[in-house]
């Protein structure tokens, strides 16, 4: 014959010792989470948002009518930048500058000193493999300012 065992007892105790825990846990998550992202928040981006807004219907409009095409890519630490015209020539771009890094945090954002080759702007830069956000600001002969942003996957 075996001993039967006798069945454990759920009490108030132990009902208030798993809410807690489970309570304990999910605040635990949140404040780790809110930690991070607070870490990783790069901040202010424009100090008047309304006042940044007005006028971006008309750089839009100025922008579109460039007609300016933009492919960026990052191999083995080579940035290539390539802007095209309609006709796919090089487009007559007078200044451009970029930010390369990370969609979450500013923390390892480079800016890469491009040079033209020709064809295409470039740059040599110390980025770890995987995603990564270019910023690009350039201005056409006639002042147009031109940005794009483009998410790329750096590959080794």
């Amino acid at each position: 014959m075996t001993a039967q065992s006798k069945p454990r007892e759920l009490t108030g105790r132990k009902v208030l010792a798993i809410t807690v825990s489970a309570f304990a846990v999910i605040i635990g998550v949140n404040v780790v989470m809110a930690y991070y992202a607070v870490g990783t928040f790069p901040g202010l981006v424009v100090h008047n948002s309304y006042v940044a807004s007005q006028g971006f219907n008309d750089r839009l409009a100025a922008q579109q009518a460039l007609g300016w095409t933009t492919e960026a890519t990052l191999i083995d630490g080579h940035l290539s930048i390539r802007v095209t015209t309609e006709d796919g020539r090089p487009a007559p771009v007078a200044t451009i500058s970029a930010v390369l890094g990370r969609p979450t945090t500013t923390r390892e954002d480079v800016t890469p000193d491009l040079r033209y080759d020709g064809g295409a702007f470039v740059a040599d830069v110390d980025a770890d493999h995987g995603n990564w956000d270019l910023r690009i600001s350039a201005e056409a002969g006639d002042g147009t300012e031109y940005s794009y942003l483009v998410n790329i996957v750096h590959q080794r």
